[in-house]
C-alpha cells in the first residue's frame, strides 16, 4: 500500500517550529561555543576554518550550530578573539595590532605575531596587505626603526628571490640577483643588518625560510624550496 505524502510538512506552525528551533539552540550557550571555538584553534594551532572545526572530535558540535548563534562563521571568531582566516579588511589588520601593543606596552614584532597563531594575522597577511609589516605598524600609530622596515623588505625579497631559485639564496645568488635588479638590496646592506656577525647570512636564511613557511611554501633541510 503506498504511503500517502507527509503532509505535515505543509502544516507546521511556524512560531511552534520558531520555538523549538530556539530551544535546541539552548542546549549551548554562546559562552560554550566561543569556548570551544577558541579550544580547536588550540588543538589546531590556527583560527579553524568551518571544515577544520567540524573535522575536530573534540569540538563537540557541528558549524552550522555555530553560524545559528552568531550570524556568520566569522562573525563568532571575531566574539571568540579568533582572526578570521579569509575576507580580514585593512582596518581590522591594524585594529589586531593596536590590540596587541596594547598587550605588549610596545610596538610588536613579526616574532610576537608568530607567537600568537589563531589570535593574530600572520606576517605573510600584513606583508601582502600593506608591502612590509613595518608599513602595517606605521599605519596603526607605532613607531618603526628604519633597520626593522630594512630588515622586513630583505625579509621580502629574500622570499621572492628563493621562489624563482628553488632553494634559499645563497650570498653568490643574492649577488647576480642584484646585478640584473637594482631594486635589491645590496647582499652587504643585507648582511649588515646582522652586524657582519659570524652566521649572518644564514640567519637571513632563515628568516626567509621562516616567510615561506608562514606562505605555505615547503622548504627541506638542505633549503631547496618546494
Amino acid at each position: 500500500m503506498a504511503r500517502k505524502p507527509y503532509r505535515a510538512v505543509t502544516k507546521i506552525d511556524p512560531q511552534a517550529l520558531a520555538e523549538f528551533q530556539a530551544g535546541i539552540r539552548r542546549r549551548y550557550t554562546d559562552d560554550q561555543i566561543l569556548e570551544a571555538l577558541r579550544a580547536s584553534a588550540e588543538r589546531l594551532g590556527r583560527s579553524p576554518t568551518m571544515k577544520e572545526f567540524a573535522a575536530d572530535p573534540q569540538a563537540g558540535m557541528h558549524p552550522q550550530t555555530v553560524i545559528e548563534h552568531f550570524g556568520t562563521w566569522n562573525a563568532a571568531k571575531r566574539a571568540a578573539g579568533l582572526m578570521p582566516r579569509r575576507f580580514a579588511t585593512r582596518e581590522e589588520l591594524v585594529d589586531q595590532l593596536r590590540r596587541l601593543g596594547e598587550e605588549l606596552g610596545r610596538t610588536p614584532t613579526a616574532h610576537d605575531i608568530r607567537t600568537r597563531r589563531g589570535t593574530m594575522p600572520s606576517t605573510s597577511l600584513y606583508w601582502h596587505t600593506f608591502g612590509s609589516l613595518a608599513t602595517a605598524l606605521r599605519e596603526a600609530g607605532f613607531d618603526v626603526a628604519v633597520g626593522e622596515e630594512r630588515l622586513e623588505r630583505a625579509i621580502g625579497q629574500g622570499s621572492e628571490l628563493a621562489r624563482r631559485l628553488g632553494r634559499l639564496p645563497k650570498f653568490g645568488d643574492w649577488q647576480a640577483a642584484r646585478r640584473a635588479d637594482p631594486a635589491l638590496l645590496t647582499e652587504w646592506q643585507v648582511y649588515r643588518l646582522f652586524e657582519a656577525r659570524r652566521g649572518a647570512w644564514a640567519t637571513f636564511q632563515f628568516l626567509v625560510r621562516e616567510r615561506l613557511l608562514e606562505e605555505g611554501v615547503g622548504v627541506s633541510p638542505d633549503g631547496t624550496v618546494g
